[in-house]
C-alpha cells in the first residue's frame, strides 16, 4: 500500500530502535500530546521496544477528555428541549456528564443525531427547517477550519435554524501551563501532527523559547513516531532543544495560512475551562459578534456551570501527565469501555482506552 507500508516497514523500525537503544544513556521523559499518538504508540506496540530510560507520558490532547463536565451538562440540557436536535461526532455521544450523557439522553427520547462533519449537521437544519439543529462544536485546530467554513456557508445560504455550542480550544496555552506546573517532570515534546498541519511547526517554538524544551513534531505511523523519538533524544543528550519537524510530507513551518485565516474570521479567543487543568487564558475560541446569532448557549440561553468530577476518577491528573491510569483506583473495574466513568476511558483518542485495549489491566 503505497505511502503507508513505507512507514510500517520492519526494517526501518528495527534500526530506529537499534538507533535508540545505542545513544539513550540518561533516563529522558518525553510527553505525547496528542491522543492518536498516544493510540498508535500502543497499537504498534512501541512502548515494548524503547529503552527502559525513555518514558513517554500521555498528555491532555484528546479533545472530548478535555471538555468539563460542567460543558457536558450543557450539551444534555441544550438536547433536553423538544424543538432541538442535537448533532456530534460519536465520541462524544458517551461521555458521562453529572447529569448522564447524551447517549442516555438519547435513550430518554431526546433528539441527539451522530454526524461525520459539521456539514451533515447544516444539511439536516436545510432539510429540518421546523427544528433548532445544533452541532457540538468540539475539537482542536485540526477540525475548528470545517466548523468555520460551516458557519459561513450558513451565513451564505441564509440557514437561520442551524447553531453551534462553541467549544473549540487551541494547543498551545494549556503546554504552556502544563510547562509551568512543578508536579510535572518533563524533557521533551511529541507534538501533534494534526495540530500542526493547521498551525505549523513555528507554534511551539515558544517551548524551546520559554522552557528549553526539546520538540518534534511528528506523524502517527511507527516510523514517524520513532524518528521523533530519536529527534528528542539526540536534543535532550546533547543540551541543544529546538522544533524539528518530523512530518515534513504534510506539516510546514507556517501550517494552513488560509484554513487560519478562516478560523480568524468566525472566532475570537476566549478564556476557557479545560478538564483536570482549570480555565486557562485564551485557550478556547467563541464566535465572533457578526456571527453570535450562530451560538446556541446565547440563543437558548444555556450557561455551563463547573460542575463536579466523578468520586474516585482521576481523569484530570491523567491529563496533565502527573498519574498514569493504572492509578485511578477504577480503571478496570469501576470505569470499562463498556460503563466508562471518566472520558479518558470513552474517547478513541483517550489515554485510559488506549491502556485498556492495549495496554493491560495489571
Amino acid at each position: 500500500m503505497k505511502y503507508v507500508d513505507e512507514y510500517r516497514s520492519r526494517e526501518l523500525v528495527d534500526k530506529l530502535c537499534n538507533t535508540l537503544h545505542r545513544i539513550t544513556t540518561d533516563p529522558v521523559r518525553v510527553m505525547e500530546v496528542c491522543g492518536t499518538h498516544t493510540m498508535s504508540i500502543f497499537r504498534h506496540g512501541l512502548r515494548d521496544m524503547l529503552p527502559d530510560k525513555v518514558q513517554l507520558i500521555s498528555g491532555p490532547g484528546c479533545p472530548v477528555c478535555v471538555t468539563p463536565s460542567g460543558v457536558i451538562d450543557g450539551f444534555i440540557e441544550l438536547a433536553s428541549r423538544p424543538e432541538v436536535t442535537v448533532t456530534t461526532f460519536g465520541d462524544m455521544i458517551r461521555v458521562p456528564g453529572a447529569r448522564g450523557s447524551l447517549a442516555e439522553a438519547r435513550a430518554a427520547g431526546a433528539k441527539v443525531e451522530i454526524v461525520y462533519s459539521p456539514m451533515d449537521a447544516l444539511v439536516l437544519a436545510k432539510e429540518r427547517p421546523y427544528r433548532l439543529v445544533v452541532f457540538l462544536s468540539v475539537g482542536f485546530e485540526t477540525t475548528t477550519p470545517t466548523i468555520a467554513a460551516t458557519v459561513l456557508e450558513a451565513e451564505r445560504q441564509g440557514i437561520d435554524n442551524f447553531f453551534i455550542f462553541p467549544a473549540n480550544k487551541v494547543m498551545p496555552p494549556p503546554l504552556d501551563a502544563l510547562m509551568q506546573d512543578p508536579e510535572l517532570q518533563v524533557d521533551g515534546l511529541l507534538c501533534p501532527g494534526h495540530v500542526s498541519i493547521i498551525s505549523g511547526s513555528d507554534s511551539f517554538q515558544f517551548l524551546v523559547d520559554k522552557y528549553g524544551l526539546a520538540c518534534a513534531v511528528a506523524g502517527f505511523e511507527p516510523t514517524d513516531i520513532l524518528r521523533a523519538i530519536v529527534s528528542l533524544v539526540r536534543q535532550i543528550q546533547g543540551k541543544r532543544p529546538t522544533i524539528e519537524n518530523c512530518y515534513g510530507r504534510v506539516v510546514t513551518r507556517k501550517g494552513n495560512v488560509k484554513a487560519r485565516g478562516l478560523v480568524e474570521k468566525i472566532f475570537t479567543p476566549v478564556d476557557c475551562r479545560w478538564r483536570g487543568l482549570g480555565v486557562i487564558e485564551k485557550s478556547g475560541l467563541g464566535l465572533r459578534k457578526a456571527y453570535e446569532h450562530f451560538d446556541a448557549t446565547k440563543r437558548l440561553n444555556i450557561t455551563p456551570v463547573e460542575s463536579a468530577e466523578p468520586k474516585g476518577c482521576r481523569c484530570g491528573e491523567i491529563l496533565k501527565g502527573i498519574c498514569g491510569p493504572r492509578d485511578c483506583p477504577l480503571f478496570g473495574r469501576r470505569c470499562t469501555p463498556g460503563s466508562p466513568v471518566g472520558p479518558c476511558m470513552v474517547s478513541s483518542e483517550g489515554t485510559c482506552a488506549a491502556w485498556h485495549r492495549y495496554g493491560g489491566l495489571v
